[in-house]
């Protein structure tokens, strides 16, 4: 009897506000991402083309498909800046979030009563 390959799971941390996401090796980074359940994650096109999830792996492990040199160079991508919707995680990830992803993946909820104030 043939049991399916068990799933592999790796952990993303977001440096900008430390929070944790679980991933799978056989999706994406901005799939897990998606799961964080944040409202306005722009999540473009998911092919590679939009540049709309750029992010910067500080640390960890992956494979990655092609992405649009118009959105990543060559020297960007020596850098580990690369787009969230082409890069896969084979083992822990540091992750940075840049450009137009970043309101709202590394927003954080506003304090209760943060502006409220007592006459």
């Amino acid at each position: 009897m043939n049991l399916p390959a068990p799933k592999v799971f790796h952990q993303v941390t977001l440096v900008e506000t430390g929070e944790v996401y679980r991933c799978r090796e056989d999706e994406t980074l901005l799939a897990g991402m998606e799961r964080l359940g944040k409202r306005g994650i722009p999540v473009g096109c998911r092919g590679g083309g939009c540049g709309v999830c750029k992010v910067q792996v500080e640390a960890g492990e992956y494979s990655k498909r092609v992405m649009s040199r118009a959105y990543v160079s060559a020297e960007e991508e020596a850098a580990g800046i690369v787009l969230a919707c082409r890069v896969k995680p084979l083992s822990d990830i540091r992750l940075a979030v840049l450009g137009k992803m970043k309101k709202n993946v590394c927003a954080t909820p506003p304090a209760a009563d943060a502006g409220a104030s007592q006459p």
